[in-house]
C-alpha cells in the first residue's frame, strides 16, 4: 500500500474526502481526515444496513425472504393500500426486493404516503437476472422487516446492531407514514461505517459476540444463482448485486451515490472506508484507491 501517495493525490486534486480508514487483518493501519468526530450522509450504503436487519430477523426466524412482501403487511394496513395491483404484489417475495429484481418501480417513493405510492405500480419479477435499481425496493424490505420483528426498524437496529457496535443513536430518516426509510438518509462517521464493514468482514462476529449469522452473510454476498443479479449502469462498469450489497472484484462493498464506500476485501484481509462528497469525481477517486491501496 502507498497511503502517503494517496493522501498526496487527495490534496493535489482537491478531492472532497471527509475521512478515510484502512484496516488490515481487522486492525486499523491508516487514517486520514475526520473519521470519528462528525457524521456524514452515507446515502445508499443505508441499504446494506437494512439488509443486516433482514439477516438478524431471519436468524431469529421472524422473517423468511422467500415469503411475499404482503405476508408481512397486516390486514389493517393492507386495506388502506391501492387495490389496482395488489394481486401482482402477492407474487413479489422479499428476496426479489432484496436483489432489486422487481421491474416497474420509479427511483424513489413520493407523495403523502410512500407506502401507498410503493404499491401503486404495475411491477413484475422478470427473471432476467438484472437489477432494476430503486429505493422503493429497499424501503419495502424495511417496512416488512419492521412488521416481522414487531417494532420500528430503527429501534430494532439500535438494539441489535448499533448499540453492540458502540454506535450511539445515529441519524436516520423516516417516510411520511413513519417507517424507517431503509434506502438512504442515514448519517455515520467514517469509523462507525467501518465498524459495520468489520462486522461483515468478521463473518458476523464483534468482540466474540455473534450479531449476524455467517450463513446470511454468505448468501447476501454470494453473486451466483438466485442471489445474483447484474447491474449495467451505462457508463459504469458492470457489477453484480446480492442482498442490497454490491460485488467488488472478488469481494463486496457498501456504496453511496457520491463517494461513500466501505470495501470489504476478505482475500486481501482489508477493509477500506471513506466518506466524501463528490458528485463528479467519485470514480476518479476510486481509481486512486485501487492504484495506491489495492
Amino acid at each position: 500500500m502507498y497511503f502517503n501517495e494517496l493522501v498526496n493525490s487527495i490534496e493535489l486534486n482537491k478531492y472532497s474526502v471527509h475521512g478515510l480508514e484502512v484496516y488490515l487483518n481487522g486492525g486499523i493501519v491508516h487514517s486520514y481526515g475526520d473519521t470519528q468526530d462528525k457524521r456524514y450522509p452515507i446515502y445508499s450504503a443505508t441499504k446494506t444496513i437494512t439488509s443486516i436487519a433482514v439477516g438478524m430477523a431471519v436468524d431469529e426466524k421472524k422473517l423468511s425472504i422467500d415469503k411475499p412482501i404482503l405476508f408481512y403487511i397486516p390486514e389493517s394496513v393492507r386495506v388502506k393500500l391501492p387495490t389496482s395491483y395488489i394481486k401482482v404484489y402477492e407474487t413479489i417475495n422479499i428476496i426479489d426486493l432484496l436483489t432489486m429484481s422487481v421491474k416497474g418501480f420509479p427511483f424513489r417513493p413520493k407523495g403523502d404516503s410512500w407506502l401507498k405510492d410503493a404499491f401503486s405500480y404495475p411491477v413484475n419479477v422478470p427473471g432476467d437476472g438484472k437489477v432494476y435499481y430503486s429505493n422503493i425496493s429497499a424501503y419495502l424490505v424495511g417496512v416488512a422487516t419492521s412488521y416481522a420483528v414487531g417494532e420500528h426498524l430503527y429501534e430494532y437496529l439500535n438494539r441489535k446492531l448499533f448499540a453492540p457496535l458502540g454506535i450511539v443513536n445515529p441519524a436516520y430518516g423516516s417516510c411520511p407514514d413513519g417507517y424507517f426509510y431503509g434506502a438512504s438518509h442515514m448519517k455515520l462517521t467514517v469509523n462507525e461505517l467501518s465498524s459495520i464493514g468489520l462486522l461483515l468482514y468478521n463473518k458476523g462476529m464483534f468482540e466474540n459476540k455473534r450479531i449476524l449469522s455467517e450463513e446470511y452473510i454468505a448468501n447476501a454476498t454470494c453473486f451466483s444463482g438466485n442471489n445474483h443479479v447484474a447491474f449495467d449502469g451505462g457508463s459504469e462498469k458492470k457489477r453484480d448485486y446480492g442482498y442490497l450489497i454490491w460485488s467488488y472484484r472478488d469481494s463486496f462493498s457498501m456504496n453511496g451515490k457520491w463517494g461513500q464506500k466501505c470495501l470489504i476485501l476478505p482475500e486481501q484481509k482489508k477493509v477500506i472506508t471513506y466518506l466524501s462528497s463528490m458528485e463528479n469525481n467519485s470514480e476518479k477517486f476510486m481509481e486512486c484507491i485501487e492504484k495506491y491501496l489495492l
